[in-house]
């Protein structure tokens, strides 16, 4: 039997999550988390043999997390389930630590497919994001990233915050940094995204959160 432990920040995925993994006799829903500083604290209590990580979560980001979880438990595979586009996070989580990469659109059959590929030791990757990765390390791939690409792993958690209507001061608190330090993210945001003033960069932000939704 194999232990699985949950961190998504929804309730209804989370339910989701204890009927598809039900269904298997062989996997075993052990936990769940709907923040990442919850799930660091529960994790090391119950020592599951695999965690399903959102991106997106309140606090601390999904990114964050497993690259404290690859800290303090090096060994644990993580499988990232997400809405979010994989072109755009599905690097940044592999690089974090994660095993895996898959969309919440795909069908239950996937997802348990990837969780036993990354339990088995594996990888899970999409054919679309298979052939991104080997493009760029055989140099075939395009030598400049999408705009957003261009963002750190940080600057683009403060850019999704921003888009959803989080102040500044919130941001901080929600990160455990200072506000100057999110003015400095903020500032370099708009200088890689060539963005003149904070009502565009609060535009383009919302957009895109709507888009990600």
């Amino acid at each position: 039997m194999h232990d699985i432990f949950v961190v998504d920040d929804h309730p209804v995925m989370r339910r989701g999550y204890a009927a598809l993994i039900g269904r298997e006799s062989d996997l075993n829903l052990s936990g769940e988390a709907s923040t990442a500083e919850e799930a660091l604290e529960k994790i090391q209590e119950d020592e599951p043999d695999l965690v399903i990580v959102d991106i997106s979560l309140e606090g601390m980001s999904g990114i964050e997390l497993i690259k404290h979880l690859q800290s303090q438990h090096p060994d644990l595979p993580i499988l990232v389930v997400s809405m979010h586009d994989e072109t755009l996070y599905g690097e940044r989580a592999l690089h974090a630590g994660a095993r895996g990469y898959v969309m919440k659109s795909e069908v239950d059959d996937v997802i348990i497919e990837a969780i036993r590929q990354v339990l088995q030791g594996g990888f899970y990757l999409t054919d679309h994001l298979n052939r991104k990765i080997l493009l760029q390390y055989t140099g075939r791939g395009p030598q400049e990233g999408t705009t957003l690409e261009q963002l750190s792993d940080r600057e683009l958690e403060v850019f999704e915050l921003i888009g959803r209507g989080r102040s500044t001061r919130d941001i901080a608190e929600s990160l455990h940094v200072s506000v100057k330090t999110v003015q400095s993210h903020r500032s370099r945001i708009k200088q890689k995204l060539a963005i003149d003033n904070i009502t565009e960069l609060t535009r383009r932000a919302v957009i895109w959160v709507q888009h990600q939704n």
